[in-house]
């Protein structure tokens, strides 16, 4: 009897570290699994994080052509009124 008892109670510690391992095993690839992916959503970010300052940089200044419209139109009112004169015309 003590020895059925010797080798069921050996049985149940090799099933446990057996179960322990795997259950190690499968935590440490969901780990990496999430490692992989933290690293993958970084890259993304750091991508879309440049892309960004791009676009920013490239339309930092649409704000200003509706001015340089205005602007444009107003020259080129002052240049007619400047060549009238030239070609002999009156004002």
């Amino acid at each position: 009897m003590l020895e059925i008892a010797l080798s069921t109670n050996q049985t149940l510690w090799t099933v446990s570290l057996v179960v322990g391992l795997v259950v190690a095993l499968v935590v440490w690839g969901l780990l990496e699994l999430l490692r992989r992916t933290v690293l993958e959503v970084e890259r993304a970010v750091d991508d879309l994080w440049t892309m960004g300052k791009r676009l920013a940089q490239n339309t930092a200044t649409s704000h200003m052509l509706l001015t340089t419209t205005e602007r444009g139109g107003e020259l080129l009112e002052e240049l007619e009124q400047h060549r009238a004169p030239a070609r002999g015309g009156g004002p």
